[in-house]
């Protein structure tokens, strides 16, 4: 994809929220330059989360840093410091991830970028923004995702604080903040002016909730209470949901208990009539539910459900997942090289433009791999 074709991005970031803003900025035609400490680079090349490595590396690595070049530097290092400095006279953008304080201390801060490149989009995550007790803090994702008040939402009632199976704070980050710089590049295109673009790991997952604190802020103060049984969202009335059958399990989303009692046979549901009663009294609900529905496969109920027009899915892991059409035909799976011709498969980019995809085949750069190349390219070597 084409989109930013001729945009330079300087990525000093590391791990996954700023990688991630990265890589979705490549995916749209950008040239991102991945600056890393010489010998170890990006800690994410070590930094297992699996027991699948490639290359002697993360699978996280070569799935977030694909499509894009590795340039290492000792920015501690006078020399190596000036050519980073001469490469970002050509950038359109540099990125970061570092704590609060750490780009100043280096000499690469917004202020001194902006004096080498007056037009600079400099984009930046922090776990808890520049100000405040936390700005220190560890920007981790479970962290961050404990202190955010997100972990009470998943889960039933009597459960204990249950994260999110993902690394959700980071790719949000980093989502919200290719959108950022994705603004400023228009804006520079009108104006020709700067920008710094800030976002924070705190700051993105709030906003993630902005549907349930809503709620928070205008009922009270009063806590989300979580379903006892089969809990899907803490402030949507039964039957919102996953519950077991006798083979599988089903999910349903928002719906009549009334058209469902008729529906599944289900006599017990009869006496919910009144619809203000489907939250007030939702845990008599899903229990009855939870119980009627191990009568029949998810198949079965599947079967009785979807053509009435009832909000509800099989839940599948993905082993189901991949077998069916429906996933086949997006094709979401991308086949990218190193450049030791190991071949990857990872997710491609979800946007299309014009009905196409972005998809590109250069897997995750070897570390230092285009130090050469850039180089001459920039005239970094005098």
């Amino acid at each position: 994809m084409d989109l930013l074709t001729d945009i330079i991005v300087v990525d000093f970031s590391q791990f996954l929220s700023g990688p991630s803003a990265g890589l979705r900025l490549a995916d749209m035609g950008a040239r991102v330059i991945k600056i890393e400490r010489p010998g170890t680079g990006d800690i994410c090349r070590q930094l297992y989360v699996s027991d699948t490595r490639i290359e002697g590396e993360s699978t996280i690595f070569h799935a977030i840093n694909r499509n894009k070049q590795s340039y290492a530097a000792d920015l501690k290092d006078p020399n190596d410091l000036g050519k980073i400095k001469s490469l970002i006279e050509s950038a359109d953008v540099v990125l970061h991830n570092f704590r609060p304080g750490v780009m100043e201390r280096i000499g690469l801060d917004y202020k001194t970028v902006k004096a080498i490149k007056p037009d600079i989009i400099y984009g930046e995550v922090s776990g808890y923004g520049a100000e405040g007790p936390w700005k220190d803090l560890p920007g981790q994702d479970l962290l961050v995702q404990a202190l955010s008040g997100l972990t009470w939402l998943s889960n039933n009632r009597d459960a204990r604080p249950t994260p999110m199976g993902v690394s959700v704070v980071d790719i949000l980050a980093g989502t919200y903040l290719a959108q950022g710089i994705l603004a400023a590049l228009y804006r520079r295109g009108v104006t020709g002016q700067s920008a710094l673009v800030q976002v924070s790991m705190m700051e993105a997952i709030l906003d993630f909730q902005f549907e349930v604190l809503t709620c928070h802020y205008n009922d009270g103060r009063q806590l989300p209470v979580r379903s006892q049984v089969s809990n899907g969202n803490a402030y949507i009335p039964a039957p919102y949901g996953i519950y077991k059958t006798r083979e599988g399990y089903l999910s349903l989303a928002m719906g009549d208990i009334q058209k469902l009692a008729g529906l599944l046979e289900c006599n017990a549901l009869e006496p919910f009539a009144d619809s203000a009663e489907w939250f007030d009294r939702r845990d008599e609900i899903k229990a009855i539910l939870a119980q009627h529905l191990l009568l029949r496969t998810a198949d079965e109920w599947l079967a009785v459900l979807q053509p009435a027009d009832i909000w509800c899915a099989k839940v599948m892991d993905y082993h189901d997942l991949m077998q069916q059409v429906g996933y086949k035909v997006l094709n979401m799976e991308l086949n990218v090289k190193t450049s030791n011709g190991l071949s990857i498969r990872t997710t491609r980019c979800p946007i299309r433009v014009d009905g196409k995809i972005a998809s590109s085949d250069k897997g995750a750069p070897l570390l230092g791999e285009h130090n050469a190349l850039i180089d001459v390219q920039f005239g970094l070597v005098k």
